[in-house]
């Protein structure tokens, strides 16, 4: 069985690396004859540095689906048209709103210096902060639009567009059109049904109406209609393990 995992607010939390005991349990399913995938909104770069490296091989999907990579290469990237990447570009540039812009790798930053998601951007210097026009293959733009997000979202939601808004950031994040962590999934070869997905926000909704069973971790009211199951944040690095070991015993007992 394919067992998918979103990072941030699933297994590991406030930017900190994905605990040791959280670890052992996914490398108890990789013994037992299982796949242990990692889907974040991340993009590739930034999932490295809260895994250690004996993990680094395993597949990944960041940039909520718009990069797939596999044994340490990234094997696909999905961008925006050009059509679209204008259109986007021309509402950035009239509105003066700041931006962080992934390309495969590097990517392009306009934020504030004190911005929280720069705890969690680049921080071991495996990319380069570089100008917009010199970014190639864009594939995810989050905006800081917390002072009209509502206008802007209204704005963004008549392209041709995936887009997931963050009320409490104030970031609207944006991907290709058609671009999820279910489509990342297919991408490695994995059909409907073949994996049980563990998440916990609104951009792990696809990813968990293709699951035979999903588990979302914490509180989310948009996410909770598509989950089996529902774990708790605070008691996720004890339950986690159980849950795991439960799920495999039933696999196993199924024969799947």
């Amino acid at each position: 069985m394919n067992y998918v995992f979103d990072l941030d607010g699933t297994i590991c939390f406030k930017g900190e690396p994905v605990s040791e005991t959280i670890l052992r349990s996914l490398e108890q399913l990789v013994q037992d004859g299982h796949e242990v995938i990692f889907a974040s909104a991340r993009p590739i770069r930034d999932i490295l540095p809260v895994l250690p490296e004996r993990f680094h091989h395993y597949p990944m999907i960041g940039g909520n689906g718009s990069l797939v990579a596999k044994n340490g290469k990234i094997l696909s990237a999905f961008t925006f048209s050009e059509e679209t990447l204008a259109e986007i570009l021309s509402l950035i540039n009239i509105n003066q709103l700041n931006y962080l812009i992934d390309g495969e790798w590097n990517y392009a930053y306009t934020g504030p210096a004190t911005h929280p998601i720069l705890k969690n951007l680049d921080i071991q210097n495996r990319a380069k902060n570089i100008p917009l026009n010199q970014l190639q293959s864009i594939v995810k733009i989050l905006l800081f639009a917390s002072a009209g997000i509502e206008t802007m979202e209204e704005r963004l939601s008549l392209l041709d567009v995936g887009l997931n808004k963050h009320d409490n950031e104030g970031i609207l994040d944006i991907s290709p059109s058609g671009i999820n962590k279910w489509h990342g999934l297919q991408q490695l070869g994995i059909e409907d049904g073949e994996y049980i997905a563990f998440g916990n926000d609104v951009n792990d909704i696809a990813m968990f109406q293709h699951a035979l069973h999903s588990v979302m971790v914490g509180e989310n009211k948009q996410l909770a209609p598509f989950a089996s199951e529902i774990l708790l944040v605070p008691e996720i690095e004890s339950l986690l393990p159980k849950k795991l070991q439960e799920l495999n015993e039933k696999q196993t007992s199924l024969n799947i």
